[in-house]
């Protein structure tokens, strides 16, 4: 049963995965014909509370015991405090830095958040950190210099230096969210943790996203550009966060955040494909040195640190 357990929380966290990737070529195209990032944020978070809260009614006309769980006040405050972290701070930091630089460069910086990860788990699960896993950030840290100095000097197509330091600051926020959040996730069910992560993560969007959305002209909008933008509110935000949560419950946060090195994968070959992205002589080899990194980061793994979910 726990064998189980975990390849279905290893396909979640795969499925999810996939989707992020597709995301960011999807996501820029939307941003580069009409829709503006904070306008994107908008529809991520409320788009997908929507669905959540759907989502959550017609479980628990179903009868689901997970839908009629009794929240705290501490356990509101801990979802917003997930919501801050996992959606405000990573949402707006990786949006917009996503649309002033290539989809390339930001699906590169996501697969940084394992290393991050690392970090945070030392301080705050107190997980020590190793000289392999030492050498796997220095690495992963090489790897992303690499990148950030080639687009601060316009090598890289698209890559813009703050949209870059942007994306990795995104990375940063949700490693926070992965490790200090961890006990309030395992104690609902996914559907109530994103509901009110997502509702919360609206109420703080909605004033600053209101004055674009008066003044953009939909109109104007190509069918296209909504198409991406539904991709984006509906397979890369409400299904990828409903996939991940459920993996999370499973699966320690390296692991989960060792998934990022799918991302890259996907969008940089979408990017090429559809023509909105140059492959570089910088990219593969910051994605061998980001990879070699994660790689010796999930390798060394602390004694008793595996989940015993």
């Amino acid at each position: 049963m726990k064998d189980n357990k975990l390849i279905v929380a290893h396909l979640y966290m795969l499925a999810a995965s996939v989707m992020w990737g597709l995301m960011a070529p999807l996501g820029k195209d939307a941003m580069s014909h009409g829709i503006s990032g904070l306008e994107m944020i908008c529809f991520r978070v409320s788009g997908a509370a929507i669905c959540f809260w759907v989502t959550s009614w017609v479980l628990r006309l179903k009868g689901e015991p997970s839908e009629k769980e009794v929240l705290t006040k501490k356990d509101y405050l801990q979802l917003l405090g997930a919501a801050l972290f996992a959606i405000i701070f990573n949402q707006c930091n990786y949006i917009i830095g996503l649309s002033i630089t290539s989809p390339l460069n930001a699906s590169i910086m996501t697969t940084t958040m394992p290393i991050f990860t690392m970090i945070m788990a030392f301080f705050i699960l107190r997980e020590p950190i190793t000289w392999m896993k030492f050498g796997g950030v220095i690495l992963g840290a090489c790897g992303a210099a690499t990148l950030i100095l080639a687009s601060a000097k316009g090598a890289i197509g698209g890559g813009v230096l703050k949209g870059d330091l942007m994306c990795i600051a995104a990375q940063c926020s949700y490693s926070i969210y992965l490790t200090a959040f961890k006990g309030v996730i395992q104690k609902f069910s996914a559907v109530t943790c994103m509901k009110w992560m997502m509702t919360f993560a609206t109420f703080i969007v909605l004033p600053f996203a209101t004055p674009q959305l008066l003044e953009t002209d939909w109109s104007a909008i190509s069918t296209t550009t909504w198409m991406d933008t539904l991709f984006v509110v509906f397979c890369g935000t409400f299904c990828a966060f409903l996939l991940s949560v459920n993996a999370q419950k499973v699966l320690r946060p390296t692991i989960v955040a060792m998934y990022n090195y799918m991302q890259p994968i996907v969008s940089c070959t979408v990017s090429v494909l559809i023509g909105i992205g140059v492959l570089g002589w910088s990219h593969p080899i910051a994605i061998a040195l980001i990879f070699t990194g994660v790689y010796l980061v999930n390798k060394s793994r602390a004694k008793g640190s595996e989940s015993k979910s």
